[in-house]
């Protein structure tokens, strides 16, 4: 019987609170490790950057332990600092004669490219990218942008996904509003604390429930002046999230950028009606009007006019909420996604010299 494919995956630590740590762990929930020989290294943790630099470097330091013995890198990539930090591991592994595959996650890659980006340092993102045998976006959307950056024959889309609960929400009656996720400007924070007080005027009910960490003392002290109408619920574990979820009628997420979040995945196949905005590839998964509601990002009258639309309509709620939960059980179910990426790895080591 022929050994297993041997992947070292690099990524943020498991335990950091993050879209991509609750992608990798959705894979080890899935059996990734059982189908592949996979080595997971954090190369990044929450705290302080004394703390991140000594992650990092240990981090690089298991990794030139294993990566003789690997056949593929598998690189959960984001922006910013995550592409500098995770170009010391891809320019290893070219050394090494690695197949290499790059899974692009960052919502504002076009930000850091483009904007915060010299031409001497764009030129080095491209080349960076294009040391991939296999460049992984999230989305249609994503795969056009990347388009005039990495070889046609590298890019490829493979969507997040989930393990879907058996049964979703059977109650929509309550006006509770989730949000789970980081808790900043980019994330819309901002916005839906400001539709908050224009929605209680004719909803005394409504409430506002934020999951996650405070990265902006601005806008936590703005949460905090708002009373009892706005409650914040810290970082919640996977048994808690159920619990909000099921107590919760609405889902909103009006960031103002995305890959492709794992929590609006979630709060869908919990059967919630959703309010988000069209940027990444969330409007590959909803159509507004039909499963959820787009509204526009930074924009506190669209933001406040489809949550209202929803809190007024009860039924609404359940339609949008029955019809979210069936499309994540056809396209977004996490076992399925598993195969497609041992596929590639099968594929990629096919095209190796092992």
């Amino acid at each position: 019987m022929e050994k297993r494919i041997r992947v070292v995956m690099i990524g943020a630590d498991r335990r950091v609170h993050g879209g991509v740590s609750a992608v990798v762990n959705n894979y080890y929930q899935a059996g990734l490790n059982d189908k592949v020989g996979l080595i997971y290294i954090g190369t990044m943790i929450d705290g302080s950057k004394g703390r991140k630099l000594l992650k990092a470097m240990m981090a690089f330091f298991h990794f030139l332990l294993v990566l003789p013995w690997m056949q593929i890198l598998h690189v959960n990539m984001a922006a910013d600092a995550s592409f500098y930090r995770k170009q010391v591991f891809i320019k290893t592994a070219v050394r090494f004669n690695k197949r290499i595959v790059i899974h692009e996650h960052g919502g504002d890659f076009n930000g850091f490219y483009y904007e915060r980006s010299g031409v001497a340092a764009q030129k080095g993102i491209r080349a960076t990218l294009n040391m991939a045998d296999r460049f992984i976006v999230l989305s249609k959307q994503w795969a056009d942008f990347f388009r005039p950056l990495v070889s046609e024959e590298k890019l490829m889309v493979l969507e997040n996904a989930i393990a879907i609960p058996p049964e979703g929400k059977r109650d929509h009656t309550g006006q509770a509003i989730l949000f789970l996720g980081r808790l900043c400007r980019e994330k819309g924070i901002g916005e839906l604390l400001s539709a908050m007080p224009l929605l209680v005027e004719s909803l005394p009910e409504v409430r506002l429930y934020l999951g996650g960490v405070w990265e902006d003392n601005v806008l936590a002290e703005q949460a905090k002046a708002l009373g009892d109408l706005v409650t914040w619920l810290g970082w919640i574990d996977d048994d808690e999230k159920k619990r909000w979820m099921e107590e919760c009628s609405i889902f909103v997420l009006p960031s103002y950028f995305e890959g492709q979040p794992v929590s609006l995945l979630e709060a869908m196949a919990a059967g919630m009606a959703v309010v988000s905005t069209a940027v990444g590839g969330i409007p590959q998964i909803i159509e507004s009007g039909i499963n959820g509601l787009l509204v526009e990002p930074g924009a506190v009258p669209s933001l406040t006019d489809g949550l209202k639309r929803l809190l007024l309509d009860e039924q609404l709620r359940e339609n949008y909420g029955r019809a979210a939960r069936e499309r994540i059980i056809k396209d977004y179910d996490m076992a399925h996604r598993v195969e497609e990426l041992v596929k590639i790895y099968e594929r990629l080591k096919g095209e190796g010299n092992e």
